[in-house]
């Protein structure tokens, strides 16, 4: 492994407070009487639908909660806000609750949703700055701890994701008691995992030298990792990755298997499990790189502490950021600092 001093910057700082970011967080998540009073008219029956919206990470962190959502009976849809904006919406009205997360509450399409909006239908903002546009102008806000980010995102997701776990017990009227002690656990399960965290980059640095495609690919709540994986992926390194369903990658993917092939398969919840481990088997058949993430990972970086399955969309991002600053550590380069793009996106 090159001098680790390379990647020693801004953003693994980011990454080593995630702990951190968690607890302030869980300190933060209290019911409002706004939130309280639309969760109480979600389930009387007076919204027909909730659409859940964001962009880049913030659009991929909200699949467990339109999981858990379609789980409790509600209609649940998930969409770009890029695309709501211009081709759904129609969807403004007062049959809809919107959900938009924005780790800025400031982005360009965030704001363009504010004004198309006009208050027809009530927002929940899930946002990590108060006094943004989106956390000003919604009907609830739920505020998330992270404190200040460098670049790419790592603390703001991973509290975007407590937190939207946190709103989806308050949307369905759960035990928040109950879920506050579930959420307790993360900080502590996350923290377990970045104690190794220079043997996992020292490790995967290796094994990632000659690897010229990455597909990460998973079922179900995993998609926020395997979403939001190949985008910081991307971010920090200039190396590509695709992100795909583990089904989509059998249509078409599975033809570049190859030893400059990696794919990286995210086991997730029972249900799909068995599928999951299944296609990481038939990669390897086919003499293919790929890896299993989870409780029983392929390997030190891979392997996850055991935790409620409410919490494993958490844990999943972590070896994904191992992978981020393992490749920057191979081509002797600081991971995470933006040469083209900004943190806040301000242009259509």
């Amino acid at each position: 492994m090159p001098d680790p001093k390379v990647i020693e910057g801004d953003y693994v700082r980011d990454i080593l407070e995630q702990p951190s970011a968690l607890r302030n967080t869980l300190t933060t998540l209290s019911p409002t009487r706004d939130l309280k009073r639309l969760a109480g008219e979600l389930n009387r029956g007076q919204f027909e639908r909730i659409v859940l919206t964001g962009m880049g990470s913030s659009f991929h962190v909200v699949h467990p909660l339109n999981l858990a959502l379609i789980a409790a009976g509600f209609t649940a849809i998930l969409v770009e806000t890029s695309e709501l904006i211009h081709y759904q919406h129609p969807f403004f009205d007062s049959k809809t609750l919107v959900v938009a997360v924005s780790q800025s509450g400031e982005s360009v399409e965030m704001v363009r949703l504010l004004a198309m909006n006009r208050r027809r239908s009530p927002i929940i903002a899930v946002t990590n700055s108060r006094r943004s546009r989106l956390a000003t102008a919604a009907t609830a806000t739920v505020l998330t701890g992270a404190g200040k980010e460098f670049s790419v995102s790592c603390k703001t997701y991973l509290t975007a994701l407590m937190a939207l776990e946190w709103l989806g017990d308050v949307l369905c009227e759960k035990n928040l008691g109950r879920t506050r002690q579930e959420l307790a656990q993360a900080p502590l399960a996350v923290e377990r995992y970045l104690t190794h965290w220079k043997d996992h980059v020292r490790r995967l640095a290796g094994a990632l030298k000659k690897i010229r495609h990455l597909f990460l690919v998973g079922r179900g709540a995993s998609l926020a990792a395997v979403g939001t994986g190949a985008l910081i992926i991307k971010e920090s390194d200039h190396f590509h990755a695709e992100g795909m369903s583990s089904a989509a990658f059998r249509h078409g993917p599975f033809e570049m298997l190859s030893r400059e092939t990696l794919v990286l398969v995210f086991a997730g919840a029972l249900k799909t499990k068995k599928l999951n481990h299944r296609l990481w088997r038939d990669i390897r058949e086919k003499d293919g790189q790929a890896e299993i993430v989870g409780e029983t990972g392929s390997g030190p970086a891979y392997r996850l502490p055991a935790v409620p399955i409410s919490l494993l969309p958490m844990l999943e991002i972590l070896p994904v950021q191992m992978i981020t600053l393992a490749l920057a550590a191979c081509r002797g380069r600081e991971a995470g600092r933006f040469e083209l793009a900004s943190k806040v996106t301000t242009v259509e």
